[in-house]
């Protein structure tokens, strides 16, 4: 498997974890409401900029991984910068709406 296809796979399961990431700290926080009410859906800006802000430590961690790693197996070193943000992004989007979708309802 080439080194780049390598990365995007590892980038597709960071999202997945920076997403569970991000629903345990709504759970360890008590920031998501477990019983959603009636009238209007609570906005909780904190815990969102939180989550983004997981996500994005996620990203950068691993970018620094992956360069320490990757760096000699790849032709051209900048880009394993954008090799996979999208689907990490995307990933982590997804799932994470979905788990706090569940954790809500549930």
């Amino acid at each position: 498997m080439r080194p780049l296809v390598k990365v995007y796979l590892l980038r597709v399961a960071l999202g997945i974890i920076a997403a569970l990431a991000c629903a345990g700290y709504g759970v360890a926080t008590q920031q998501i409401p477990h019983n959603p009410p009636k009238d209007a859906f609570p906005v909780d800006y904190l815990f969102f900029m939180n989550s983004i802000t997981i996500a994005l430590a996620v990203y950068l961690v691993s970018f620094y991984l992956i360069k320490s790693k990757f760096v000699l197996k790849v032709e051209k070193p900048p880009k394993l910068v954008t090799t996979g943000i999208g689907i990490y992004f995307m990933t982590w989007l997804i799932l994470w709406i979905l788990l706090y979708t569940v954790l809500v309802v549930s």
